[in-house]
């Protein structure tokens, strides 16, 4: 999974001042009027761990606003997530709530979120990052107006790992999903998800790390990209057989339009599954300008009924 070491260096030169709750950075204004309108970007250590909340600039308190949570992958951390997918200019553009929390530290060092059985804790540290992640949208829901119907996770290899494990343990306010490069949970049983969950799976199909077809870690198998859409489209109960769409064309270092899109039909209300295969592109994806219009287009067209 990805390794970015020398991200880290830049954010650790970055020197960024946190505040002790969500919402409450900057000084106070004195003046007669209006309260302040909250600040852009909030840095927070919630439950020990450093949190971004970016802020639109269109925010309004008494309008419901989306919220969008971006769950880094293993070995790095929120902000590196943020510098390689480029995902705050288009939720500020389309005025949407947006967080990227930081995981714990292993053993080895590296920062990981609990996700499934096949990922990503390698030392067995038992950490809850499910009920962590639960209590993160509590207090961001405290502060500021999030529409319930419109909040989403999505990922890249762990933190793909991690959006799934949000759907099945909180069906009841996760809206949807999109995770790139991950998987379900080894055992389907596991996953108690109370209703249907809209789920974007991508992943590459020449990815060598977390293999399109499934692969096995820790002699725990993933579940490979068809099959994680799939168990989602039987449990919105969509038809068998997904429909091919136009492509897209988010990679540009792979010639034409490289990520071909199917899309189950039929699904009951709330829940529904795509699949975006990106053809010939590995596990860390070159992405261009295009990729957070297209995730922002497909989370924030699929909310809660």
């Amino acid at each position: 999974m990805m390794h970015p070491r020398r991200f880290l260096l830049l954010v650790l030169g970055l020197g960024l001042a946190t505040t002790s709750s969500l919402g409450c950075s900057g000084a106070s204004d004195s003046s007669p009027g209006p309260p302040p309108s909250p600040p852009p970007t909030v840095f927070t250590d919630f439950g020990g761990r450093t949190v971004e909340l970016h802020v639109p600039g269109s925010y309004a308190p008494d309008v419901l606003t989306p919220l969008v949570i971006l769950l880094h992958g293993y070995s790095a951390t929120g902000m590196v997530q943020e510098l390689y997918w480029r995902l705050k200019p288009e939720a500020d553009r389309r005025g949407v709530l947006y967080a990227h929390p930081d995981g714990t530290v292993d053993l080895q060092g590296a920062r990981f979120w609990n996700a499934t059985e096949a990922c990503c804790d390698f030392s067995n540290s038992g950490v809850d990052d499910s009920a962590y992640l639960r209590a993160l949208v509590e207090q961001i829901r405290e502060h500021y107006a999030v529409d319930p119907k419109r909040i989403y996770f999505t990922g890249h290899s762990n933190g793909a790992f991690m959006s799934y494990r949000m759907a099945c343990d909180h069906a009841d306010w996760v809206a949807a999903i999109a995770g790139l490069a991950g998987g379900m949970l080894a055992d389907a049983e596991n996953c108690k998800a109370s209703e249907p969950v809209h789920v974007l799976h991508i992943h590459g199909d020449q990815d060598a790390l977390v293999e399109y077809e499934g692969s096995t870690t820790g002699g725990i198998e993933a579940p490979g990209a068809r099959a994680s859409a799939q168990f989602w489209a039987d449990r919105a109960g969509c038809e068998p057989d997904p429909v091919t769409e136009s492509p897209l064309e988010l990679a540009p270092g792979v010639d034409g339009a490289e990520t071909l899109v199917e899309r189950w039909q039929g699904c009951g209300v709330g829940g529904s599954a795509e699949l975006w295969t990106m053809r010939g592109v590995g596990h860390v994806p070159g992405f261009d300008d295009t990729y957070p219009p297209a995730l922002f287009d497909y989370l924030l067209s699929h909310p809660k009924p």
